[in-house]
């Protein structure tokens, strides 16, 4: 059996990382946080041999939302989010859409909960809600690779912003602290945008954790 890796685009107007993991010689990815043209995303990953099995958000802000649907259309995977994010997928006001380039919405198909364990063929991850950025935020976490897919809450030496609706900034600081140091130090962390890093590195140079 190939090792978890992980693929990156950086895409629509905020420059959002979207993620995708694989197991090496598999075709089947589970895809995260398409910011825009889901068409293009589907393009590519076919390109590279590849196909979305599943869409999962870690939160529903417009810039990480907003190819999903075409996605889902083309690829027919289902998209997956925290309950708590509902709110934010229908209401283009909540999800910031309607102040930027135009009103978004979307459709959840599932929802799944802090601790739940997502598996997709031989891929696993954990669920770890994260709120704070948004009330329903999440982290996904493959302990067997080491990869935390982290979203808007925190970045490298930087934290997500809370002055969006639904944020919460005393509710992210927790969030970091008990749900993300506390994995291993070496653990890789992918942010909604910007840079990789570590938990141990954001553990000792993060200024808003120092």
């Amino acid at each position: 059996m190939g090792s978890l890796k992980i693929g990156r685009m950086v895409l629509g107007p905020m420059q959002t990382n979207s993620y995708f993991v694989y197991r090496e010689g598999e075709s089947k990815v589970m895809y995260f946080d398409p910011p825009s043209s889901g068409a293009h995303i589907c393009e590519k990953l076919k390109d590279a041999g590849f196909e979305p099995e599943v869409i999962l958000l870690t939160h529903g802000h417009f810039d990480h939302i907003g190819g999903a649907a075409e996605l889902r259309e083309k690829s027919g995977a289902l998209i997956g989010c925290m309950e708590e994010e509902k709110v934010l997928l229908e209401d283009p006001w909540i999800n910031v859409s309607a102040q930027m380039r135009g009103p978004i919405t979307l459709e959840a198909d599932f929802f799944f909960h802090d601790g739940d364990i997502l598996e997709y063929g031989d891929k696993k991850c954990r669920v770890i809600g994260t709120p704070g950025h948004t009330a329903g935020g999440c982290c996904f976490y493959f302990e067997e690779a080491g990869i935390c897919i982290c979203g808007d809450t925190l970045f490298a030496e930087s934290i997500g912003r809370t002055d969006f609706p639904t944020g919460d900034e005393e509710a992210l600081f927790k969030s970091v602290r008990e749900k993300i140091f506390v994995l291993p130090d070496d653990t890789a962390l992918y942010p909604g945008h910007g840079p990789a890093t570590t938990v141990g590195h954001e553990k000792k140079n993060n200024p808003f954790f120092s």
